[in-house]
């Protein structure tokens, strides 16, 4: 049943006969939801400056549009704590940009999900974690602000799998895929601050992105090595494409980046021109495709080479996790190409809620 986000009524007043119903109405991801009761709702609202009935985000194929009331509903339903809420609208404004293609990407047999990245004062303001086990559960923040952003691709704009969601194999991503920069000990400038956004500003970066990629490297103790062995996993053939990617750099790992005096840029230098793969080799598994790779505005950076993106750029580097063990990841991106470029957004708090 299409989702009304105005349309809760004739239920119990039951907490079970509620999450029952919400189950009746297809609402949920296959787990039990908070029941959006008005109180939660108009406190979630709060917490935007605009009139419920602004648009933020509206589908490209169908013309669906997302309210700020049908987001904090649903972000309600996730199990967000209102002063979430900001993410959950910035990260939507980001989705919206053509750019970024949140129909193709949620709709295709990729099965890619939404990534949330997000940087600056406001992630720890709200509790996020950017530390042991930051993509795994225990966090509320993370986990719900993620989920949120799958409840609303469901339940607005009907992103429903097995009909217009064709995921071949789907993403435990799907679920929830959200994570905070570590700014303690990360000795390059944050993510909001290489966007530009002044002093203070936090933001949120969106990646379409699929399956997540341990790196484990306990041996290396040179920059080389490490970026060595995370360029091997951005080049492997069922993961190479000319799509951008997202790396996120384990403490122990950035630590010998950083001793060695490397910068954001050294480190993207040098994984872009060590992830890449040869057009026979390419061609021997049948990734290789003329009309792909041979376009005007996706020409090969190298002869007879296939590079993972098209520049340096392409590949963002963060850091994440734990003070503890030499595992860092790779995200790759969705599409045989470049169907989706990430995209980021200010995260904007209403005045009278700080």
């Amino acid at each position: 049943m299409p989702f009304d986000s105005h349309r809760i009524h004739d239920v119990p007043d039951d907490l079970l006969a509620a999450i029952d119903y919400c189950y009746e109405q297809g609402w949920t991801d296959g787990l039990p939801v908070v029941p959006p009761v008005v109180e939660r709702v108009e406190a979630t609202l709060l917490y935007e400056g605009r009139p419920p009935e602004a648009v933020i985000a509206t589908h490209p194929a169908t013309g669906l549009q997302l309210t700020v009331h049908a987001a904090a509903v649903n972000a309600v339903m996730a199990g967000c704590l209102p002063e979430y809420f900001p993410v959950v609208v910035a990260a939507f404004e980001a989705m919206d940009k053509p750019d970024f293609n949140f129909h193709g990407s949620t709709a295709s047999t990729g099965g890619s999900a939404p990534l949330l990245i997000v940087s600056g004062d406001y992630a720890e303001s709200i509790g996020m974690n950017a530390d042991v086990n930051l993509f795994g559960p225990g966090n509320r923040a993370n986990a719900t602000i993620g989920r949120a952003t799958r409840l609303i691709l469901r339940n607005v704009f009907q992103m429903i799998p097995g009909i217009s969601d064709k995921s071949t194999q789907g993403n435990p991503g799907k679920y929830s895929f959200c994570i905070a920069e570590r700014s303690r000990g990360n000795p390059w400038p944050l993510l909001c601050q290489e966007q530009g956004y002044p002093e203070g500003v936090s933001s949120v970066t969106v990646f379409a992105g699929g399956g997540f990629c341990n790196v484990e490297n306990h041996g290396g103790n040179t920059p080389e090595q490490i970026f060595g062995a995370v360029a091997d996993a951005m080049a492997n053939y069922g993961c190479i494409t000319l799509g951008q990617s997202v790396v996120v750099l384990a403490p122990e790992h950035m630590k010998i980046v950083a001793e060695a005096g490397w910068s954001r840029q050294d480190a993207q230098n040098f994984l872009f021109k060590t992830a890449k793969r040869s057009v026979g080799g390419m061609k021997s598994v049948g990734k290789y495709r003329d009309s792909e790779y041979n376009k005007q505005d996706h020409a090969l950076t190298e002869p007879d080479f296939v590079h993972r993106g098209l520049t340096p750029d392409d590949i963002l580097i963060t850091l994440g996790g734990g003070d503890a063990g030499g595992h860092s990841c790779f995200i790759p991106s969705w599409s045989r190409g470049r169907g989706s470029i990430m995209q980021h957004k200010p995260i904007g708090v209403c005045i009278d809620c700080e």
